[in-house]
């Protein structure tokens, strides 16, 4: 990543890192929304049910993306836009924003002054973890709005919400504020995993490439190459925990705001297992691929390219 001076990383604001983080993802998030859409869509298809006895409305990546867009319109594509760019906000302004700050103070590296795997593994995780936390109701509500589909390709629990704020107000009124942390722990591990993984295999890539000289002169070439690497290793790390986030998140509950299916992720994970083998906890692999690599590349070069032009306004300000 980009090589800043302790001169110009010492007069940033309070916050400046978080906001880079947050700004960053968001732009980011414009890109990759609808193969989130499509991961949902996917992942839901035969919930509990044994392989090969229902039928597979989606049956790839590409086909989904064209029955959803032939059936729903093209917009449907970046169904829960709204509340998908929020929680990118808040998720990479926290992770980000702790995992620079921790770089920038050297916490993950070891004594030889490279990547600690278990420092940077530990600091980015809990990150990743306590922005799941913060930002649940918007990942909720993002799930059930990229689940819901026209009758004839629905598939999982349909909470016909018509709109981010109407989904909100449904919430509020099955139990007002607890509604919308129900479920919050689904994505703990979910994004302890996928954070830890990420940031981890990014840092380790970034030295490996550099203690090769590859694009001394070209360093978002360099970030580009890391964090494609950063942006693979989640994809297979944390998609069992991204299944049961989202059956989690999309479910229905009775009256007393108890789930009808699950009741929490390890009850979540033995059903899955138990009702359509270990490859349901693979369902919608490569969408989660074929998402989380291109918006690791777009997020971490963004940031860069944020980061220099602060730094060169701020110093120009001086």
């Amino acid at each position: 990543m980009t090589t800043i001076s302790p001169q110009s990383s010492s007069k940033k604001l309070p916050g400046v890192e978080f906001a880079l983080g947050g700004i960053a993802a968001m732009g980011a998030g414009c890109f990759t929304n609808p193969i989130d859409v499509i991961k949902i869509r996917l992942q839901l298809q035969g919930e509990l049910a044994t392989r090969g006895t229902y039928k597979k409305l989606y049956k790839n990546t590409i086909h989904a993306a064209y029955i959803v867009a032939k059936h729903e319109g093209i917009f449907a594509l970046q169904a829960g836009f709204i509340p998908a760019i929020g929680f990118q906000l808040v998720l990479n302004g926290v992770r980000l924003g702790t995992y620079n700050i921790a770089k920038k103070h050297k916490w993950t590296l070891n004594k030889y002054g490279k990547t600690s795997i278990v420092k940077t593994a530990v600091i980015s995780g809990t990150a990743g973890a306590v922005a799941s936390i913060i930002g649940s109701p918007l990942y909720m509500v993002k799930t059930q709005l990229q689940a819901q589909a026209a009758s004839s390709i629905a598939v999982g629990h349909q909470h016909g919400h018509v709109s981010t704020w109407a989904a909100f107000r449904n919430l509020w009124r099955e139990g007002g504020f607890k509604s919308f942390y129900r479920g919050w722990n689904a994505g703990v591990p979910r994004l302890f995993v996928g954070s830890a993984t990420q940031l981890t295999s990014f840092s380790l890539a970034s030295d490996w490439l550099k203690s090769i000289n590859l694009f001394p002169d070209h360093p978002v070439l360099l970030t580009f190459l890391a964090s494609f690497v950063g942006g693979t290793c989640p994809a297979l790390t944390m998609q069992p925990f991204d299944v049961v986030a989202t059956r989690l998140y999309n479910q229905g509950v009775d009256a007393k705001g108890k789930g009808l299916l699950y009741n929490g992720v390890f009850d979540a994970l033995i059903k899955i297992a138990k009702k359509e083998g270990i490859y349901g906890l693979y369902k919608g692999t490569f969408p989660t691929w074929l998402r989380i690599a291109p918006h690791t590349v777009l997020c971490l070069v963004f940031y860069d390219e944020l980061d220099k032009f602060y730094t060169k306004l701020t110093s120009e300000s001086q």
